[in-house]
């Protein structure tokens, strides 16, 4: 299972879980487009180059989805494949391809930003795991 969602009173809050910490942002990412529309269904275009720098892990994944989230509001497009090429010394290096919907609302629940609330990457006996909280 890539990401369960989880009740929250006022916003969307989803598990994610991953057997590495590259794993999670790959899944992060995919639990929040999930989130946004029927990310599933339809043809891959464009392929965006993303590298990002931050402090620490949490705040470079917080970054990476808000990154996303810019990226998807001005090309008007979902993503839906992430591939980390790169996560070292707080630096990430990835890709995402942005899906072309079969039909219908492209956008159905818009999410403005990932948050920092309840944020910490846990280590559990199966990998990893992160709950996120996203802005509605």
């Amino acid at each position: 299972m890539r990401y369960e969602q989880i009740p929250h009173t006022a916003d969307l809050a989803v598990k994610v879980y991953g057997k590495t910490v590259p794993e999670i942002f790959e899944n992060a990412a995919f639990a929040m487009f999930d989130l946004m529309g029927n990310i599933t269904r339809g043809s891959l275009k464009d392929t965006k180059k993303i590298e990002i720098d931050a402090p620490d892990t949490e705040t470079l994944l917080i970054e990476w989805l808000n990154e996303l989230l810019y990226l998807s509001f001005e090309t008007q497009a979902l993503f839906s494949v992430f591939c980390v090429r790169s996560l070292e010394n707080n630096k990430l290096r990835a890709t995402a391809i942005e899906q072309i919907p079969e039909s219908g609302d492209l956008i159905q629940t818009e999410i403005k930003a990932a948050t920092y609330h309840d944020l910490k990457i846990e280590k559990t006996e199966s990998g990893y795991e992160v709950t996120i909280v996203f802005d509605v």
